[in-house]
């Protein structure tokens, strides 16, 4: 398969693979309106946003990041941005940070509109109008240089990081040396692991970076009375065979291949350079990747030993199992099987290759099972308490 995407090149000079219209809603006092307007428009996405409101200070200020980061994304088109009118994050606020990428962004307020009965009626218009647009944006061909692409385990077993997270690690390569960008993520699944990360860091001082942003995780652990280190606090992880949260780290990484670390982002971070990054999210899946896309991922490639069901509202998600009975029952749901590793049918490299295939055939147009489904979970990650 030739060695590109098909995209839609935005105003700003980005490329999406998708080209999604998004009704925006600026807090889970808009989410209802919101999720009716985009029902109303075969096409439009929106978002089950819980948060948004009665947040204060860096918490907030996640928040604010990881919505305008939905609304910059490459595979949107364009946004309609709605609001109650009273929110600790006004409407007004998430317009002004997408008007620079150059898309078209419109809003609507709900207090204004005298009502979620005529905000729907109206907003269901200009969802309408946008959508007849991007439809006469057409994809083109365009460098993998171009494409971010984030990493997620979820429901891990031993079989995660003897096949499936390796085989990631192949495709990882390639896309680096392709010249895109990789995204590492789950701090607290770089609990035993930093060191090797950090031994990787282009430098001292993203070295220093890597260690420091594990170092805060396990402090903010212990803060509430746990302590990762010697554990495993997930069942399903404990199940499948792994024992302690290291054990299930040092396989883990290795879904960020052998590229050198050029950086960590804090959640939700546009990455603005080339190569391997390093954010820092939670190990919960659904945070996680609604962090990474936020951050400007494309698309996600997502191994799960357990199996999972899950999507992303605007970003293809790969899904990968290295175990050969968990392909067995769930493969309606999941994409690629790395089970033919444990079986000793293929090799980690030659799985990857085929990863690798997989990823250039939906990042030139074809849909993930989680698309198929219209599966698009969306949970945005919280520091502090609401007031």
């Amino acid at each position: 398969m030739d060695m590109h995407l098909m995209g839609y090149r935005r105003p700003d000079g980005s490329i999406g693979v998708r080209n999604h219209v998004l009704v925006l809603p600026a807090s889970l006092c808009a989410t209802s309106t919101c999720l009716r307007i985009a029902a109303q428009v075969p096409g439009a996405v929106s978002l089950n946003n819980e948060a948004g409101c009665a947040q204060t200070g860096e918490d907030l200020e996640q928040t604010f990041r990881t919505l305008a980061g939905f609304g910059l994304n490459p595979n949107t088109a364009s946004v309609l941005v709605v609001g109650l009118g009273c929110e600790s994050l006004p409407a007004d606020r998430l317009v002004e940070a997408i008007i620079p990428s150059g898309k078209e962004v419109r809003r609507l307020v709900i207090q204004e509109q005298k009502g979620t009965r005529r905000t729907i009626e109206a907003g269901t218009e200009i969802v309408r109008e946008l959508m007849q647009k991007a439809s006469l944006m057409h994809p083109e061909p365009a460098g993998l240089e171009n494409l971010i692409l984030g990493l997620e385990c979820g429901g891990s077993d031993a079989t995660s990081g003897l096949a499936a997270n390796p085989a990631v690690g192949v495709a990882a390569d390639n896309l680096v040396a392709a010249g895109g960008t990789v995204i590492l993520s789950e701090t607290t699944e770089c609990i035993g692991s930093d060191h090797i990360l950090a031994a990787r860091a282009v430098n001292e001082e993203v070295g220093r970076q890597v260690l420091d942003t594990v170092g805060r995780c396990e402090k903010r652990l212990k803060a509430v009375g746990v302590d990762f280190i010697g554990s495993q606090p997930t069942p399903g992880n404990m199940a499948g065979g792994l024992t302690t949260i290291e054990e299930k780290s040092l396989g883990c990484v290795y879904k960020a291949g052998s590229s050198p670390v050029h950086g960590v982002l804090q959640y939700a971070e546009i990455a603005r350079g080339k190569g391997l990054y390093l954010m820092d999210t939670p190990g919960n899946d659904l945070e996680s990747i609604t962090g990474m896309v936020a951050g400007g991922c494309q698309a996600v490639v997502f191994t799960s030993g357990r199996g999972t069901a899950t999507g992303s509202p605007i970003a293809p998600v790969i899904k990968i199992t290295g175990n050969p009975k968990t392909w067995e029952i769930m493969s309606e749901d999941i994409d690629v099987n790395a089970g033919t590793i444990v079986s000793g049918e293929e090799t980690i490299a030659a799985v990857g290759e085929r990863l690798w295939q997989e990823l250039l055939a939906v990042v030139q147009g074809k849909l993930t099972k989680a698309e198929e489904h219209g599966f698009g979970e969306f949970v945005i990650n919280r520091i502090g308490p609401s007031y």
